[in-house]
């Protein structure tokens, strides 16, 4: 554990250190976000921030590269090389997208390219449980689509949620370090080979979420951008797929009624719903997915009253209630031990809905004025010098 912290300090240190000189560029070039209709925050504020996460990402690997803890990881398969080219060219992707608007097509096409790369480098799922049907060995000729569709959805989900200043990069962090924590676990238990790449990947991107939150937290002085989101997207894709595509069965130890690679949909459940949502709204609307709209979570939690901050941190907490739902099947086998998960998911719930500040909203909202039985009589055309001649 001691080399993961020693990874995790380097990787957020260096991203927090890059985001100063990754703002003076920014502003050279123009990498600005002026506020508009669509977004919500009030003030130009610069862009491109991933760039300063993907230099941080590259450092801790590169220093991991000569840990001999990690020697194994980057020295008995390609995988290694495969993840880092993949995630440059998802950055790559964002980057050009932050920088001069790209279609939807030409951006699902780069992330394409991207999985591409990880499925040539053998950074992919090989096998993995459905609940109660056993184990689905994958064909080689299907891995590279499943390879690509896990890529595209995995990015876009979080794209889709980076609505808010630190709601992304939050999110992330806490689904990366939860996610650490459970392929770490899985590894003592011998169900996961200590060669996997996977848990390094996580604990990597929690460490770059961490070292860009301060920057980028409400108000935020810059966005990861495409370039951030897509990069994270990436780096959550690759570690799940490495770590729930090759997991083992594990006699004594139960995952509740999950599949390994099923624990992401439930750590995530926050970027992915929104992003269901947003494909179910678009598409009953007849518009184009990538179309971009304020219907999202994070939106809906500013119309019911909530702030900036708090539409934030209701999120987050959500984040982690699902991710302790998926974590505490691993630690105990004693069913009361979803109480305090149970507790929590009731207190995040009841602060959604009620919490002080929508009632003040509700009751500041002005009444609409009722109109009168005979306001229709103020309609009527009236001569009025010949109807006063009779009166």
């Amino acid at each position: 554990m001691s080399g993961y912290l020693a990874i995790f300090a380097i990787a957020a240190i260096a991203t927090y250190l890059l985001i100063f000189p990754v703002l003076k560029i920014a502003a050279r070039i123009g990498a600005v976000v002026q506020p508009d209709a669509r977004r919500v925050h009030d003030r130009p504020t610069a862009t491109i921030g991933g760039v300063a996460m993907v230099g941080g990402f590259l450092l801790a690997m590169l220093v991991a590269y000569f840990m001999p803890q990690f020697h194994s990881v980057f020295h008995t398969s390609s995988e290694s090389i495969g993840i880092i080219l993949a995630a440059l060219v998802m950055a790559g992707v964002g980057l050009i997208d932050d920088l001069k608007d790209v279609s939807a097509p030409a951006k699902v096409a780069g992330q394409v390219l991207s999985a591409s790369l990880l499925t040539f480098f053998g950074a992919t799922m090989f096998y993995f449980r459905v609940p109660f049907a056993g184990v689905v060995v994958l064909a080689p000729s299907i891995v590279p689509l499943l390879t690509a569709l896990w890529v595209v959805a995995m990015a876009n989900a979080i794209n889709l949620i980076d609505g808010l200043d630190g709601l992304a990069s939050g999110i992330v962090g806490i689904a990366s370090l939860a996610f650490f924590i459970y392929a770490d676990k899985l590894v003592g238990l011998g169900a996961l080979s200590s060669n996997s790449i996977g848990p390094l990947v996580a604990i990597v991107a929690a460490a770059v979420c961490v070292g860009f939150l301060p920057h980028n937290f409400h108000p935020a002085r810059i966005f990861m951008g495409d370039t951030g989101a897509l990069f994270l997207g990436l780096l959550l894709a690759a570690s799940t797929s490495v770590v729930g595509g090759r997991t083992s069965d594990v006699s004594g130890e139960t995952f509740f009624f999950f599949a390994p690679l099923f624990i992401p949909f439930v750590i995530l459940g926050v970027p992915m719903t929104d992003m269901v949502f947003a494909i179910i709204r678009r598409t009953a609307k007849r518009t184009s997915v990538s179309t971009p709209d304020k219907a999202h979570l994070h939106h809906r939690l500013l119309e019911m009253g909530h702030g900036h901050r708090r539409s934030v941190l209701i999120l987050w907490a959500w984040t982690v209630v699902l991710s302790g739902f998926v974590l505490v099947p691993l630690f105990t086998n004693q069913g009361n031990a979803f109480i305090p998960i149970g507790l929590g998911a009731l207190a995040v719930f009841l602060i959604t809905l009620f919490h002080p500040a929508i009632r003040s909203r509700t009751l500041a909202r002005p009444v609409p004025k009722l109109k009168s039985k005979f306001a229709w009589l103020k309609a009527i055309p009236v001569r009025g010098q010949h109807f006063r001649g009779h009166q």
